[in-house]
């Protein structure tokens, strides 16, 4: 066989047969023709040929295949159903196959068809489209010739229609714009919608009329402004606008926008006038209307919404207010037209817009007047200067007021209203003249004190005038007879001679300015008074200064010039001593002063303290006189001494008995001496300065260098007392501190005829029978009379067999003695004794019998009725014992059944004992 390598056939080289040596492809090569030579062996090799031609049958081995890869293409929604869509075509190779298509998947819906047709297949719209369900439908047919096959996709893009008009949100819009924005502000931007796509949804936005004011973006719908807005000239537009699309043939829709025009705050307020005038009265009262003011404002709203202020203007410094709202302008103060007659006010007028504009404008308030004022004088007092003896009826002042007030309210009257009875003086009605209508004496009246008063009716106003005189020399000094008092006390410590001005005459001129000249005429020879001729000052001579008292009555003249007077100065000079002043007490008088004591009261003091001691006169010894420092009130200290009655030369009264008969007798000495004595002032040891268990010692001391102290008809000389203190051991005590005590009954001084009892300070000798005397030293039996050894008065007898006895004077004394244990009392009676001193323990008891319920039993303390006491009483028939130790009071009080006023007798007992 002759052929190439690839031929597909083969030929067996002994038999002839001829094979398939190569898969045969039908659709490649259908028929081959080739040639077969047959050979021997022989030589010559002889051959044969012959022709073959093979025919190769076709068998189903191959697959449908598409045209394409994949198909694309358009189809618009409105298509019409039946349509044809697409033809595709699958090729078979083999022969007499027959392919047939079908769509096996993607036809969503079924909206496709597919038929074969002339070896194709066609893709038919079998029902309608809608865009807006399926926009795209990716098909996928399948072509089979029975046992094999093919697929395909189609892709098929559903284009929109337009089917669809422009739709608008709203058939109307509303929208507002301050008329204050800038031109081409945006305003609102509407918008329409269309279902449809591409051009078809592409909308364009018109304005449908000519409105200048406005434009349209024919893309966006913004609308925005082409001029300035005012919303006083248009509040308001209405805008037509039309969308269409772009589809063919186009479709569109219309809708009304209505702009509403903001009203901004760009108008001013303004005032109906350019300036208002008002009046007022003075006595209107607070929030009176006075005008009312006006503006207006072209804004709307809150912009032209007007309140009315001062704020920022001039409200007259506050007289005036502003109502905000209705603009009427009030009174705030009580007006004064004497004060501030006219007022230039400044108001504003303010809208309510942000910010907010305002307008100003001047407003002149004029106050008119009323009879508001009374008539003022210059001053409120006056002093009027007139010569005594002025001629009656001469014109002595002019007294003037003044009225603020205008015309007729400012006339003014004038009276004397007080202080002119009987009636000296007389004041002109109409101008104010003031004339003298009698004699004007300055000794017999320096001063007229006259109240005036001015009247603009119904108001007045007074003044007070004091009319004083011009003294002329028409009367003579006065001068009395007075007394020189010099107390002196001569120590060998200091020189306490009063060199100096001791006082002056006490003579005075009512002609006050009249100068005095002073002389004495008679009974100072000696010069024992040295006196200042133009002064009137005396001093004391030298030749004074001893121990020796003295009384010199002397005469003085004292003249004006014109007239001249004498009176007696009596010179008195007492040596003031020791014994004196140890036995001084002070007392205190009761609002007195030192000048009203020595005029006149020294001399009646003197006399009631006489009377009250039974003593003369001339005993008692006043040689201070001083004001009480530590009090506020006016009490006086007067301190003196008193001789004992009976002609005893130089014996004093002790100091505790003199302070003991004053207190006790000081209402008889009030109701003499007509001053009040007041209960004795604290002695300076109350204060218990001495520490730990030393006693307190009060030491007086007196200072003889205080001056003279005058009255208008005695010069004294004071000798102060100076109250000190000493701190030492009390008796019975001994110690660094004073703290052990002393049994004083260790050295036995009551001896063997009585028994020592110790006490503080000291011990008490109880005597056996038959003896007595304060250390049991007198025998009664066998001694004779002593001093002291009868008490109470009664009289010592010596009895011929030696010894005494006493005779004792009427009444309830107990013999041998005449000693008194026992006392009655009548009602408002008692007895005093010498006060217990002891500081650290003592016993006191005594027997009682009353039938009273109330009564004060015993009572130790100080005459003062403060400090340091002891007070034994009955209180509703019940014993009581009170005491204090200074700051506070402690009650005792014991319950005895059927209590004590039984008018039996009953013992009582008090043990002190100070820890």
């Amino acid at each position: 066989v002759a052929g190439d390598s690839g031929f597909p056939f083969q030929i067996n080289n002994s038999t002839g047969w001829i094979t398939v040596a190569a898969e045969l492809d039908r659709e490649t090569v259908e028929n081959y023709h080739f040639g077969v030579e047959a050979r021997d062996h022989g030589v010559p090799v002889m051959t044969s040929s012959a022709s073959v031609s093979i025919t190769v049958l076709d068998v189903n081995d191959n697959n449908p295949t598409f045209t394409e890869k994949v198909y694309h293409l358009r189809l618009n929604e409105d298509a019409a159903v039946g349509s044809s869509v697409l033809t595709l075509t699958a090729v078979d190779r083999d022969v007499n196959s027959i392919v047939t298509y079908q769509i096996t998947s993607g036809n969503t819906r079924n909206r496709f068809a597919i038929t074969s047709q002339s070896g194709g297949g066609l893709i038919t719209l079998a029902l309608p489209l809608d865009y807006k369900q399926e926009r795209q439908y990716v098909l996928t047919v399948t072509a089979s010739d029975g046992t094999r096959f093919d697929t395909v996709q189609v892709f098929i893009n559903i284009t929109d229609a337009n089917t669809h008009r422009p739709v608008f949100q709203s058939s109307h819009y509303t929208v507002s714009v301050s008329e204050d924005k800038p031109i081409g502000t945006s305003i609102v931007t509407i918008s329409a919608t269309d279902e449809d796509t591409g051009e078809n949804a592409r909308i364009t936005y018109i304005l449908d009329d000519n409105i200048p004011q406005f434009r349209i973006d024919p893309d966006t719908g913004t609308i925005t402004t082409l001029m300035e807005l005012d919303y006083e000239d248009q509040a308001s537009y209405t805008l037509a606008i039309t969308a269409h699309d772009n589809g063919i043939p186009q479709k569109s829709d219309t809708t009304y926008v209505e702009i509403l025009i903001l009203d901004a705050n760009d108008n001013a307020p303004r005032f109906l006038r350019d300036r208002y005038q008002g009046s007022v009265f003075e006595d209107v009262p607070l929030s009176t209307s006075v005008l009312q003011l006006s503006a207006t404002d072209r804004d709307s709203g809150l912009n032209g919404r007007l309140l009315y202020t001062f704020q920022g203007g001039d409200d007259g410094d506050g007289d005036f207010y502003i109502e905000p709202t209705s603009g009427v302008i009030r009174t705030l103060r009580k007006l004064d037209r004497e004060n501030v007659a006219v007022y230039s006010l400044r108001a504003f007028a303010v809208d309510r817009g942000s910010p907010p504009l305002k307008a100003s404008v001047d407003i002149q308030v004029t106050v008119l007047d009323i009879n508001d004022n009374p008539p003022v004088f210059e001053k409120d007092e006056f002093d009027i200067f007139v010569e005594e003896n002025s001629p009656v009826g001469s014109i002595v002042a002019r007294i003037s007021a003044a009225d603020p007030d205008e015309g007729t309210n400012a006339q003014i009257m004038y009276q004397i209203v007080e202080g002119n009875i009987p009636e000296v003086f007389q004041l002109d009605l109409l101008n104010g003249d003031l004339t003298a209508l009698m004699d004007l004496d300055y000794e017999s009246r320096t001063e007229y004190v006259i109240v005036v008063q001015a009247t603009s009716a119904p108001l007045v106003s007074r003044a007070t005038v004091h009319i004083r005189l011009l003294d002329q020399n028409d009367n003579p000094p006065v001068l009395q007879d007075f007394q020189i008092l010099f107390n002196n006390y001569v120590t060998n410590k200091s020189n306490s001679f009063p060199s100096g001005v001791i006082g002056k005459i006490p003579a005075h001129d009512p002609d006050v300015s009249d100068s005095l000249a002073y002389t004495f005429v008679q009974g100072n020879e000696l010069n024992l008074l040295l006196l200042d001729s133009a002064t009137g000052e005396l001093k004391l001579s030298r030749d004074l200064d001893n121990n020796r008292p003295l009384e010199a009555l002397m005469k003085v003249s004292v003249s004006d010039g014109i007239h001249s007077v004498t009176a007696v100065c009596t010179l008195r000079v007492t040596i003031i001593t020791d014994d004196m002043l140890t036995n001084s007490i002070t007392v205190r008088l009761e609002n007195m002063s030192q000048e009203r004591f020595l005029s006149p009261l020294l001399s009646l003091f003197v006399e009631g303290v006489a009377t009250v001691l039974s003593t003369a006169k001339d005993g008692i010894f006043v040689f201070n006189i001083q004001n009480d420092t530590d009090v506020s009130s006016n009490i006086l200290n007067v301190t003196f001494s008193a001789l004992l009655p009976g002609g005893i030369r130089n014996k004093f009264f002790p100091s505790e008995d003199l302070q003991e008969q004053i207190y006790l007798n000081r209402t008889l000495l009030t109701m003499i001496s007509t001053q009040r004595v007041l209960p004795f002032d604290d002695n300076i040891c109350l204060r218990e300065p001495c520490e730990n268990y030393m006693k307190c010692v009060s030491v007086l001391k007196f200072d003889s260098s205080a001056p003279f102290i005058s009255s208008n008809t005695v010069l004294f000389r004071p000798i102060h007392p100076i109250n000190g203190l000493r701190c030492r051991c009390p008796p019975g005590f001994t110690g660094d501190y004073c703290e052990t005590e002393i049994d004083l009954c260790y050295s036995n001084p009551c001896g063997s005829n009585g028994l020592c009892r110790s006490r503080e300070g000291g011990y008490t000798c109880e005597c056996y029978e038959d003896y007595t005397g304060e250390y049991c030293e007198v025998n009664a039996r066998s001694g004779r009379c002593a001093p002291g050894v009868c008490k109470n008065g009664g009289t010592c007898v010596n009895l011929l067999i030696g010894g005494f006895k006493c005779e004792c004077p009427p009444g309830e004394y107990e013999r041998p003695y005449c000693e008194m244990t026992t006392r009655s009392f009548p009602p408002q009676s008692f007895i005093t004794f010498k006060g217990l001193r002891q500081r650290f323990h003592f016993t006191v008891s005594l027997m009682f019998a009353t039938r009273e319920r109330n009564a004060l039993l015993l009572y130790n303390g100080r005459f003062n009725e403060k400090h340091d006491f002891i007070a034994l009483e009955i209180i509703e028939e019940q014993i009581q014992l009170t005491f204090s130790a200074g700051d506070t009071s402690t009650t005792v009080a014991p319950f005895v059944p059927g209590g004590v006023s039984d008018g039996q007798w009953h013992s009582v007992q008090v043990q002190y004992y100070n820890k």
